[in-house]
């Protein structure tokens, strides 16, 4: 079985933006953390910590210190053998604690926009291949005109592991069809409400050609399961599950988070996931060059930025 699941992930494939959630189960989800294991959290904590030299730690130190409105950029990152890799999804998180929201914009890798730093107009997820983090913090920044506090890079590898530490989710499937192989040839996804485990949850937002609605279609059903996720992460109470995640978190996540900011997170953030908007930026695939690239208007731009700005 482990060899099968290995094999799997190595395959070429995208892989859903809901590893994302990693960073739920980890400041929203699991606030038992802090009760139950605070010295393997804080080893854990210490062992994922990444510095950003564009982000000011102090201006964002205080921001979440006096609650105010903080963007966390998401980037699930494809590891490639021979390169330093490309953010494969792209997430960003608005929390806001005085109205208990939180805005979850998607963003596709093939934008078309500045590579802020490189001088190139260009796809945005090769922000990550020409800068790393810092360069897709500011290229997003320069994008929806905003200011970028966190961050959070994730090893898409670490996927199935996450859904498996939690427990599996349930979410309530909309299209009735059997799977072409992403997770099982010919494995019968019924509509209604389904149990995944983590490979199946692969299978289940890897799925685009059977659904009318395409890449949509996907990104819906990756939303659903970022939200089944944070729910049940936040009732986790068991120390085993606990271990389990700390031990995913530890293998696949680095970030410029630090405990102390978790803490308020935790006890000040928390509440956002009781009203989730979420927003998938749209625009007009167009070639250029032979190229593929997503044109984005101005006002989808700014209806972005008013939604994470108020």
């Amino acid at each position: 079985m482990e060899k099968q699941r290995h094999t799997k992930r190595k395959q070429k494939r995208r892989i859903s933006k809901y590893i994302l959630l990693i960073l739920f189960v980890l400041l929203i989800g699991a606030g038992s953390f802090f009760f139950l294991t605070a010295r393997d959290v804080k080893q854990t904590i210490d062992s994922i910590q990444k510095d950003s030299a564009v982000i000011d730690e102090g201006v964002t130190s205080k921001k979440i210190k006096n609650k105010e409105r903080i963007n966390i950029l998401l980037l699930g990152i494809d590891e490639r053998e021979f390169d330093s890799g490309r953010s494969d999804a792209l997430l960003l998180m608005s929390l806001d604690p005085t109205t208990e929201s939180l805005d979850l914009v998607s963003i596709p890798r093939d934008t078309r926009t500045e590579i802020v730093g490189h001088h190139t107009i260009d796809k945005i997820n090769h922000a990550y291949a020409f800068g790393g983090v810092d360069m897709s913090v500011e290229t997003v920044e320069q994008l929806f005109n905003t200011d970028i506090d966190y961050f959070v890079e994730i090893n898409m590898e670490g996927l199935a592991d996450l859904v498996d530490a939690v427990g599996g989710v349930t979410v309530n499937n909309d299209l009735d069809w059997y799977d072409e192989g992403f997770y099982k040839k010919d494995y019968h996804y019924k509509k209604g409400q389904i149990n995944l485990d983590g490979d199946q949850a692969l299978g289940y937002t890897r799925m685009r050609h059977l659904d009318p609605d395409g890449d949509f279609g996907r990104n819906g059903r990756q939303r659903q399961v970022i939200e089944a996720i944070i729910n049940k992460g936040a009732n986790i109470k068991s120390v085993s599950k606990i271990d389990d995640l700390l031990d995913v978190l530890g293998k696949n996540v680095q970030t410029n988070i630090n405990l102390a900011s978790m803490r308020h997170l935790f006890t000040d953030y928390r509440n956002v996931r009781n009203s989730i908007q979420e927003h998938e930026i749209r625009g007009q695939g167009t070639k250029i060059d032979g190229i593929y690239y997503l044109i984005v208007p101005e006002d989808e731009l700014a209806a972005v930025h008013k939604s994470i700005s108020k």
